[in-house]
């Protein structure tokens, strides 16, 4: 029982480093056409959210890409 919220916290905590990797790889240039393509399509590019929605939409956006980063290896 304990073991799906340990689960869920340690991919978050995963979810959040991978972003981190992806700032630096992008040289923290979070205004620039990358981070400014993935706000659109990621985070939908509509009207704006809550930022409690920001922050849930951002942290699975962090675990998706670490999934996708470890289908690689």
């Amino acid at each position: 029982m304990i073991e799906r919220p340990v689960h869920a916290l340690l991919d978050a905590i995963l979810g959040g480093l991978e972003l981190i990797r992806l700032a630096a790889a992008t040289r923290f240039r979070l205004r620039g056409r990358y981070w400014r393509w993935r706000a659109a399509t990621a985070f939908g590019g509509g009207r704006p959210a809550s930022k409690r929605t920001v922050i849930r939409r951002t942290l699975a956006y962090g675990r998706w890409a670490r999934s996708i980063r470890r289908l690689g290896r």
